[in-house]
């Protein structure tokens, strides 16, 4: 008898034991996210509407809340079905995979996270492209605005027809809200400049992190414009493929003019901060003409670890040394070609060009004089004369 009363006694006190694990394991709560990560447009005929395979998917950086399809000016746009790659759980609203015209503007998407608490708007365009017809590109840096989710700092756009249209400037502007939050946005690294050569001009200062960037061992923000994408998602963890230099590009440029001034700050320091005794911050200014696929077909951009040194480069553009100076100056920088560029190649949009400034050269590695500035203005990109 005692020996069944304690069986019995084993298998409730099991019996308990599993109730309490059981209370232990609480459902996983609802992600928060709404975001869209990537965009793809599947059509039987990708070439009648897309230059590359690669151009019928874009992923989308976490900041940005505009998506643009580049397509061939012949592009039939009247049904299109894009497939949305969202977080966890969210949903979208049109559906996904629903046809839709966008032969007459955007459509509007909303995402909602998968705990119905949140909500996120996008913008879907296709936009058509022709080839420019003046052989100069201007660049007057006259179009911005504060960036408009939160308003914490300034992004441009360019108002001329051909390829450099819209949304093609990107700045460390959103990496440097994560260190200083606080700062106004004429304090950031990248702002305008009212007083400019003509009109207004762009304003490169290389600014002090602060506590937090100091932890991250990122203590300088140097001011920097630059033709691509900043993908704010990884800064923090890989800065240097958080800068996404290029943009599809279909002229052969020449030469890159403008006007600048630039004062070094007084007292450059290392990554780690210290002073580097009898060393002067230097400024940057240099565009690059680079092969836009791999030989496997692959879509590239180039990072900050390869922006001079890929072997997809076909042209440099680079102004060594930048002379301190503070009166406008001008700038006159040839492109240096290390191939002949391929015509057919360069007519189907398989180039794209970047154009960078920088306050500091060293930025990328957070290098650099606080207060460094570079003061940019009326750039001009020279191209060949179409035939």
């Amino acid at each position: 008898m005692m020996q069944r009363l304690i069986g019995y006694s084993k298998i409730v006190v099991a019996l308990l034991c599993c109730g309490a694990l059981t209370g232990c394991f609480k459902d996983e709560p609802a992600n928060n996210e709404a975001d869209i990560e990537a965009v793809t447009v599947e059509v039987d005929c990708p070439e009648e509407i897309f230059f590359h395979e690669t151009d019928a998917t874009i992923v989308v950086p976490a900041e940005s809340s505009t998506i643009t399809f580049e397509v061939r000016r012949q592009a039939d746009l009247t049904a299109l079905a894009p497939q949305f790659r969202l977080t966890p759980g969210a949903t979208i609203v049109p559906e996904n995979g629903s046809v839709h015209d966008f032969s007459n503007g955007p459509v509007i998407y909303t995402v909602t996270s998968e705990d119905g608490q949140w909500k996120r708007t996008y913008e879907v365009s296709f936009r058509r492209v022709t080839h420019m017809k003046d052989a100069v590109i201007a660049l007057d840096f006259e179009h911005y605005a504060l960036e408009p989710s939160a308003g914490k700092y300034y992004i441009w756009t360019e108002e001329s027809d051909g390829d450099l249209q819209g949304s093609v400037w990107a700045t460390g502007n959103p990496g440097f809200q994560l260190s200083m939050s606080s700062a106004k946005p004429d304090a950031y690294p990248t702002a305008p400049y009212a007083d400019g050569y003509d009109g207004a001009a762009v304003c490169l200062t290389t600014r002090d992190t602060g506590l937090f960037g100091a932890m991250a061992g990122k203590r300088i923000a140097a001011g920097n414009l630059f033709l691509g994408e900043f993908d704010l998602s990884i800064a923090l963890r890989d800065a240097l493929h958080a800068t996404r230099f290029g943009i599809p590009f279909a002229k052969k440029p020449l030469r890159i003019t403008g006007y600048y001034r630039y004062q070094p700050g007084p007292t450059f320091q290392d990554p780690k901060g210290k002073v580097v005794s009898g060393r002067t911050d230097e400024a940057a200014i240099y565009a690059v003409l680079f092969r836009n696929h791999d030989a496997e077909g692959n879509a590239m951009v180039l990072y900050g670890d390869n922006f001079k040194t890929s072997p997809l480069i076909t042209a440099l553009a680079d102004m060594r040394p930048i002379p301190p100076t503070t009166e406008w100056t001008q700038f006159d920088i040839p492109f240096n070609y290390t191939e002949d560029i391929d015509l057919d190649l360069l007519d189907g949009r398989g180039y794209s060009l970047t154009v960078v400034f920088s306050s500091s050269a060293g930025g990328d590695t957070f290098e650099g004089a606080i207060g460094s500035q570079l003061i940019v203005d009326k750039v001009r990109i020279i191209c060949e004369e179409e035939e």
